[in-house]
This record gives structure tokens, sequence and C-alpha cells, in this order.
């Protein structure tokens, strides 16, 4: 496994605990009090998964997230917000600026490790994925590089963005229910809200510009890919 996962938690004792939980599943764990030094070791490090706690001592968890998917070289990076809040609205938010996933403290290590290993699966494609055209070519998609592009210029996509538009585009004209879609990218692990799918949608939508014409809602069934 071993794969590199920044904690950025406020609190010792649940970075401590969250830290020593993920070590004991195999991944090595890298972690931060707060953002002014997990932004000062991306300079020098790039993590595969960043765990990051909305409720930061110097800095929004949020802006944090926004100032990640800004970055070209660090858009990518999947990202899982921990939260205390409880509301739906913080939650979505967190979605809408690009997260993968989310988790609400207090967290149970289990969940949370099980959603880092569905995150993480997310992110890498299968090799019997085949690459995909829509529109004669005008958006393209290479999912062994993980490339995504409109017009032949790079679109930036999240790891979920982009297994999602993946499993649509794998079958033009097939109409995937929520549910599928949420078996398909989380599994066993999910444990979502209703709206996260439709969250990723939207963002989608933005990111793909004109080619957003290809993404059809099918009004209280699902979503499918028209070509």
């Amino acid at each position: 496994m071993n794969e590199k996962i920044a904690v950025v938690e406020d609190e010792p004792d649940l970075l401590r605990l969250t830290a020593e939980a993920l070590g004991r599943e195999g991944f090595k764990v890298a972690a931060f009090p707060d953002a002014t030094s997990f932004l000062r070791s991306l300079d020098k490090t790039r993590p595969d998964l960043i765990l990051l706690d909305l409720m930061l001592p110097d800095a929004d968890g949020l802006d944090v997230c926004r100032a990640i998917r800004g970055h070209d070289a660090r858009r990518s990076i999947p990202i899982i917000i921990m939260t205390a809040k409880g509301t739906e609205t913080d939650r979505v938010l967190g979605l809408e600026l690009g997260a993968d996933d989310y988790v609400v403290k207090p967290v149970a290590f289990r969940e949370l490790a099980a959603r880092v290993r569905a995150v993480l699966r997310r992110g890498k494609a299968d090799a019997a994925d085949q690459k995909i055209s829509l529109g004669n070519g005008e958006f393209t998609m290479d999912p062994e590089r993980f490339e995504a592009r409109l017009s032949g210029k790079p679109v930036e996509l999240t790891t979920t963005e982009f297994k999602l538009l993946n499993l649509l585009a794998s079958k033009p004209g097939r109409v995937f229910t929520r549910d599928q879609i949420l078996d398909r990218l989380w599994g066993n692990d999910k444990i979502v809200l209703d709206r996260t799918v439709d969250v990723h949608i939207k963002n989608l939508r933005e990111k793909l510009g004109p080619a957003a014409r290809f993404l059809k809602n099918i009004r209280g069934v699902g979503y499918k890919i028209d070509n």
C-alpha cells in the first residue's frame, strides 16, 4: 500500500489518533496541526490524499481546499474533508469546492480508513478502460493517463469527477441512476449525502463548458452521456 496521507487537524489528540489509525492500515502519514505548515510542505512533497479539517486555527479549511484546487500542480490530489459541523450545507459546500468525500467528527477510524481506500481506488484508472471521444474529438478522455481534454486543452478534474465522467462516457446513451453511480464509485464504503452525485455533476458541467451538452439529466431517474 504505502500511499502517503497528509492529515491536517488542529486537535492534538485527534491528530495523533488519526495518524496512528491510518498507520496501522499501512499508510504513510504526515501530520500537520495547522494550514500553514501543511501548505508549506506541499512545496517539497506531494501526498496521495489529503485529510483536511474544516476548522483550523490559522485558516478556514474550505479556503485551503479552494487553494489546492486552484493550483495546477496540486488540483488532482484527492481531498477528504473532516467536519464537526452537522449541517448538510457545510458538507455540500466542501464537495462543490472540489472535495472528493467527507467524514463527520467524531471519526470512526474503520470508516475513515474505508473511505480513504475508496477515494484512492477511484483515483486509479482501470487498465481495461478505453479512451473516450465525444463530439468527433471535441472532448476526449484517456483513463490510463488520467487526462481529459476539451478542444485540445486540458480539463482539470478531481479524481471523483474523472471517475464519474468516465463511468457515464463508457456507455453513451445508457442512463445511470444515482444509486448505481454511488454503488460504482463508492461501493460498500458509501455513506454519503443523497446530493453527492448531483454536486459532482454540477461541478462537471461548469468545467466541461460547451461539452456539458453531452451530459444529460433524466429527471427523476439519473444521468447519461449522449454522443
